[in-house]
């Protein structure tokens, strides 16, 4: 039988843990990680140069010069698995009055994810950028696997539910810690990467970059997974020592 003190912590766990999972899936899917303020067209010249690249990101190139200048003058946010502009609905971007704006995306294909990023974004005889690749590998594949590991771990809690055994909750605890560092290396890993895209691509004069609501949400995913990590090791090992005290006690 349980402890009401250990099953309130594995309960206080479990919540925590599907909070965290909530909040990870919605910021894996969304685009808001990085956005960008971008001042606007101000003339016929300029506005056609925008209409261009507006046309070449739509055709889903991922040359990373071409996407990277696009999603700095046109008000871009850009995710782990979709990059967005924001475009007016008609032709006029400057007249007045001030035209309606919508969002277009573009997602990040499988085989996109795995090409290699250069030291010169778009000079492919620059050589590879070993650090920038791989971090931008990490980052898409951490969350992933952080994931993965919940969902694990929530098998395996529902497998010891109806079994009525208390043992694996140890295991489970130990599956939310390496969560929780997961997502906490994915953020590390996206603010690294882009921090080196911006020293090799210099942003236009105007044209401000700012943390979105998309990254916040998964770095506050990683504490929520780390907490219920500690709640359910407490209540694993506590029971544990209980246990072999109340047996000692019946032998004696």
């Amino acid at each position: 039988m349980v402890d009401n003190r250990y099953a309130t912590a594995i309960v206080i766990g479990s919540v925590l843990s599907l909070l965290a999972t909530v909040y990870l899936s919605v910021a894996v899917g969304t685009q808001h990680w990085y956005q960008y303020t971008s001042p606007p067209a101000v003339g016929e010249a300029n506005a056609s140069e925008l209409r261009s690249l507006q046309e070449e990101f739509m055709d889903g190139d991922f040359d990373e010069k071409t996407y990277s200048d696009t999603l700095f003058r046109l008000n871009g946010t850009m995710g782990l698995w979709w990059r967005c502009v924001l475009v007016p609905t008609h032709t006029h971007w400057y007249k007045e009055p001030d035209p309606k704006m919508v969002t277009e995306c573009v997602s990040f294909t499988l085989p996109q994810q795995f090409v290699p990023k250069y030291k010169e974004p778009g000079n492919h005889n620059s050589g590879e950028d070993l650090i920038r690749t791989y971090l931008w590998r990490c980052q898409f594949l951490l969350p992933l696997v952080s994931l993965g590991l919940v969902v694990l771990g929530g098998i395996i809690g529902l497998c010891a539910c109806l079994c009525r055994s208390f043992t694996p909750t140890l295991g489970i605890g130990v599956l939310h810690l390496l969560a929780g560092l997961c997502t906490l290396a994915t953020v590390c890993c996206y603010l690294a990467g882009m921090d080196l895209l911006h020293r090799v691509s210099v942003l236009p004069e105007g044209v401000d970059g700012s943390l979105g609501w998309s990254l916040y949400l998964a770095l506050i995913s990683s504490p929520l997974h780390m907490m219920a990590a500690a709640l359910l090791v407490w209540a694993a090992r506590s029971h544990k020592q209980n246990y072999y005290r109340m047996t000692a006690y019946r032998v004696a």
